[in-house]
């Protein structure tokens, strides 16, 4: 940690929880890089959607594949810089892995996954998330993206439960949860300096952020 920050943090969280929104807000704050998940780049996603089981194995490689790239380019910039802010956890690749693909093609993605992550830097900080069910699928909606259209509550309660059950287990990084059901990331200043508050004066370990009880 430099200047009582996190020097590399992670934000984290089922889709349309808002975990992009907070991590290019982050990223402005501390006038740093920015690296994204690249959901829009995956040209498996459409159909995965609509059909997962049929393009399951190749959907999971190639976001495997491209976050592992990135998190090589990160590892080899200058870590003096500030921050460096990510919108995903390397680690959570095989949470939406173990959701879709069958036995057999897990435990090929597992063999890949093992050679690609082996010196992907730890984050001093993740962030994680949460919201209910009926609040993601109404931010899924608001965003309309066209790739996510095909999205149903039952994927949506499947991947939020494996969220919940992984992060129960994670210890690798400290760790902050929020949640975010009346949490504005994009527009309220309080709900976001308080939060920023929390980030520079947080202790390891795991922590909660609830702005409606503050």
């Amino acid at each position: 940690m430099k200047q009582g920050h996190p020097d590399y943090i992670v934000v984290e969280g089922p889709i349309g929880v808002g975990k992009t929104t907070l991590a290019k807000r982050l990223a402005k704050t501390f006038d740093t890089d920015l690296m994204l998940e690249l959901a829009a780049e995956n040209p498996f996603l459409p159909r995965f959607y609509s059909d997962t089981k049929s393009v399951a194995l190749p959907t999971q490689l190639f976001f495997l594949f491209q976050r592992a790239k990135q998190l090589e380019a990160l590892r080899q910039t200058d870590m003096f810089k500030p921050v460096q802010v990510s919108d995903f956890l390397i680690e959570k690749d095989k949470l939406f892995a173990s959701a879709t693909l069958d036995d057999d093609e897990l435990a090929l993605y597992q063999q890949v996954y093992d050679r690609l992550t082996l010196n992907a830097p730890v984050p001093d900080l993740v962030i994680y998330l949460q919201a209910p069910i009926d609040i993601l699928m109404q931010r899924i909606i608001e965003r309309g993206h066209d790739y996510e259209r095909p999205i149903n509550r039952s994927y949506l309660k499947t991947i939020s439960e494996a969220y919940v059950e992984f992060f129960y287990h994670y210890t690798t990084s400290p760790l902050l949860i929020v949640n975010t059901n009346d949490f504005d990331l994009s527009g309220n200043e309080r709900d976001y300096n308080l939060l920023l508050e929390h980030i520079n004066q947080l202790p390891p370990g795991r922590h909660y952020f609830n702005p409606i009880e503050l």
